[in-house]
């Protein structure tokens, strides 16, 4: 896919509808975007968008800027910037958005903007799927249930990104009901020289399949890593052996392993 933005674009208008609250996140950001491989199927099943400062900042970088007072606004700017760039890339495939738990204090409230972008965009939203990180810090495990439940009921699909660095991971798989678990690099790394680490990435692969849940490795950094992963039943990959993230353009992935 060769397609490039003509323009990047630095801030988005959000729509708010006068009860969100909070300052405006005021850095120029843009979205790179990073493909998430079937290699069973040769085919890519989705992009995951990473924000990035337009002066070459890193994502740590853009997300040490963000506090309490600036989160809602942050966190709806890259939504709808996700979306926008999305569209504009002609992208056909599921869009993964990360999103900030305790920047939605309303789930069905905080989500127009998001409806609103794929709708006025032309971005279909049953091609969106939201992420969170496994072990980020919440200020409530029911409210991040009903965000999850909430997502669903609209036709979005859910994600648990980082899955095995948090502290609570089984208890999310049971009661978030996610769509999707993209396992933490740190189980994939050198995963074909670790006998422990392909045990516990058989017993995820069994798991989700068992419970209907898409399981994606990402970080993969080697081809050892990648056939030793196919072997244990893996489909879905995300990482620098595949393709690193681009701005501005959706990435070509190596698909030959």
């Amino acid at each position: 896919m060769s397609m490039k933005l003509s323009s990047k674009a630095k801030r988005v208008s959000l729509g708010c509808d006068g009860s969100c609250k909070g300052a405006d996140f005021t850095h120029d950001i843009t979205m790179a975007f990073q493909p998430i491989v079937d290699l069973k199927r040769q085919e890519i099943f989705a992009f995951e968008a990473l924000v990035r400062g337009v002066d070459g900042r890193s994502a740590a970088e853009v997300l040490s800027c963000v506090d309490e007072s600036n989160m809602f606004s942050f966190d709806q700017t890259c939504r709808v910037m996700a979306i926008q760039q999305a569209a504009s890339l002609k992208m056909d495939v599921k869009l993964s958005i990360n999103f900030i738990p305790n920047a939605v204090y309303e789930p069905e409230n905080c989500i127009r903007s998001t409806l609103t972008a794929s709708e006025e965009s032309g971005f279909p939203k049953d091609r969106l799927i939201f992420e969170v990180l496994e072990g980020e810090r919440v200020a409530s495990r029911d409210h991040l249930a009903s965000i999850f439940s909430t997502y669903s009921s609209f036709g979005f699909m859910t994600a648990l990104d980082d899955f095995g660095e948090g502290y609570s991971g089984l208890n999310h798989l049971l009661r978030l009901r996610p769509d999707i678990v993209k396992m933490d690099m740190a189980l994939i790394r050198d995963v074909d020289v670790d006998d422990r680490k392909r045990s516990i990435m058989r017993a995820m692969v069994n798991l989700t399949k068992d419970l209907g849940v898409k399981l994606i490795s990402e970080g993969v950094e080697t081809e050892n890593e990648i056939y030793a992963l196919r072997e244990l039943g893996v489909e879905l990959f995300q990482g620098y052996v595949l393709a690193r993230p681009a701005i501005g353009e959706l990435p070509s992935p190596r698909m030959s392993f």
